[in-house]
C-alpha cells in the first residue's frame, strides 16, 4: 500500500512540475547561465543528432532517460578550437551566423534535418560551465529551442558521439559556442 501511494504522490509531483514548465509567454524566456542544483526536474537536452525525431517535450525519449534529470543539459568540453558548450552526453553544440538574436532559428526544411535544435521541456535548464545567458525561442512545431546569449542552439546531424566537432566551419556559417556564448572559428574540425 505504501509503495503505491508514494508512485502516486511522485506522478503527481512530476505532474506539478510539468505543468508549471507548459505555460505560454512571450514566445522567448532567458536566465543568467551558472551551475544550478535541483529543481530541474523536466530539463533534458534532446533532439539527438543521431535521430532527430528523439525530441521530446516531457522528457521521455531514451536518450534523454540516460541523463539523471538534475544533470546538466549543457555543460562545457575542452577541444581543439578551446574550451566549448557541449549537451549532457557530450555531442557539440552550434550557432548559425545567419540567425538574428533574440528570433526564432532560421534553420528550416532540409537545413534543421542537417542541423537539428538542441531543445528542452525546462524553462530554466540545469547548466555546469556555461557563462552566457541561456534562453529559449520557439520551434515551428512548439518545442523550446535552447539558446546561448540569444542565438538558436544546433546540433549537426554528422556528430554523432562526443568529441565530433564536424560542423565547424560548414558553408563558412555554422560555428562551435565557447562557454561564454561567443562563436567559436576554428581551423579545423578534428575533434576534442
Amino acid at each position: 500500500m505504501k509503495k503505491q501511494l508514494g508512485s502516486g504522490l511522485y506522478i503527481l509531483a512530476v505532474a506539478a512540475v510539468l505543468a508549471g514548465c507548459g505555460g505560454g509567454g512571450s514566445g522567448t524566456s532567458s536566465s543568467p547561465a551558472g551551475p544550478t542544483a535541483g529543481g530541474s526536474m523536466g530539463a533534458s537536452a534532446s533532439a539527438s543528432p543521431a535521430s532527430p525525431s528523439a525530441a521530446t517535450s516531457g522528457g521521455s525519449s531514451a536518450s534523454a532517460s540516460s541523463v539523471p534529470a538534475a544533470a546538466p543539459v549543457l555543460k562545457t568540453a575542452s577541444s581543439t578550437a578551446g574550451q566549448i558548450v557541449v549537451d549532457a552526453r557530450g555531442i557539440s553544440v552550434y550557432v548559425f551566423a545567419k540567425d538574428v538574436k533574440g528570433s526564432a532559428s532560421t534553420c528550416t526544411g532540409t537545413c534543421a534535418s542537417n542541423w537539428p535544435p538542441v531543445t528542452t521541456a525546462s524553462d530554466s535548464p540545469a547548466v555546469e560551465g556555461v557563462t552566457g545567458t541561456v534562453g529559449s525561442v520557439p520551434t515551428p512545431d512548439g518545442r523550446k529551442q535552447l539558446t546561448l546569449n540569444g542565438l538558436p542552439l544546433y546540433f549537426f546531424a554528422k556528430d554523432k558521439a562526443p568529441g565530433d566537432t564536424l560542423g565547424e566551419g560548414v558553408g563558412g556559417v555554422w560555428y562551435l559556442v565557447s562557454p561564454a556564448g561567443d562563436m567559436v572559428k576554428a581551423s579545423s574540425g578534428a575533434g576534442y
